[in-house]
């Protein structure tokens, strides 16, 4: 799983009024939906030692566990992997706040490579918004892409934290400027459709979506974006056979629990503002 997909897990629900559907977001306040998330999957490397191994496989399962051993490890010469552990735990434990600061001030002082340090920054971004911090995830990663100019992930990133200050033009300019980088993002695409249809362009939000179902024919969340965009046509139909495809080929996602209640708010009908 790439760190654009684990992004599209931050969703949170917006009623439409009389459209009748969900509509998803990135959303900077928590609500219950971030503590769900699984970790970003690949860490930046700052160690080949077997114990940075060790206490990164510790902070999945048993996060308290790799925090008392990333202290332990620090204390006999570990430094910035051990600290790097550390925080990671602490995003598994769901202390997202304390994990970004110390992934902040890790990745300032790191003496590792610049890719690794804006990693960190990237990771850093992540964290914030998990606490719901979008200034200072935008801050974190716009450090990250100085440092990096050309990372699509960092783009996406970006334009994540700047959605959720509701700059959707400006994210909107940093996921075109993603799949300048590379065309072929299926979440790039959908996040790229969603912002679309923020700005209330509605004929390429689809153009977007239905990229993406090139793609990804299975994309749970380009199904469910290309729903929503089918339903605000009038076209009930399509958006509920998207919907109930979400809940086939993902039904234990965030897309799913979105596609149920996309379902159920188009099956009591419209909604008054």
């Amino acid at each position: 799983m790439s760190r654009g997909a684990v992004i599209i897990g931050f969703l949170g629900v917006l009623l439409l009024g009389a459209a009748g559907a969900a509509f998803w977001w990135w959303q900077p306040a928590g609500n219950g939906i971030y503590a769900d998330l699984p970790l970003p999957p690949e860490p930046p490397r700052l160690t080949d030692e077997p114990e940075y191994d060790r206490c990164l496989n510790m902070s999945r399962d048993d996060p308290e566990g790799a925090i008392a051993f990333a202290q332990r490890w620090e204390r006999e010469g570990g430094g910035e992997p051990a600290r790097h552990c550390a925080a990671w735990a602490l995003l598994g434990m769901g202390d997202a706040e304390r994990a970004a600061d110390q992934l902040e001030r890790l990745a300032r002082g790191s003496q590792a490579s610049g890719a690794a340090r804006a990693a960190l920054y990237g990771q850093a971004a992540q964290a914030w918004m998990m606490a719901g911090d979008a200034n200072r995830a935008f801050a974190a990663v716009t450090i990250a892409l100085t440092m990096q100019p050309n990372d699509p992930d960092l783009y996406t990133d970006r334009a994540v934290s700047l959605a959720a200050l509701r700059r959707h033009m400006d994210a909107l300019r940093d996921l075109d400027r993603a799949l300048e980088i590379d065309p072929e993002r299926a979440e790039t695409l959908v996040f790229r459709a969603a912002a679309l249809r923020a700005i209330e362009r509605p004929q390429e939000a689809m153009e977007s979506a239905e990229r993406a179902l090139v793609l990804a024919p299975d994309n749970p969340e380009a199904l469910l974006e290309r729903g929503i965009l089918r339903q605000l046509r009038g076209d009930t139909e399509g958006a509920r056979r998207d919907w109930e495809r979400v809940l086939a080929v993902a039904p234990d996602s965030p897309a799913a629990d979105l596609a149920d209640q996309n379902l159920s708010l188009s099956a009591a009908g419209p909604i008054l503002r």
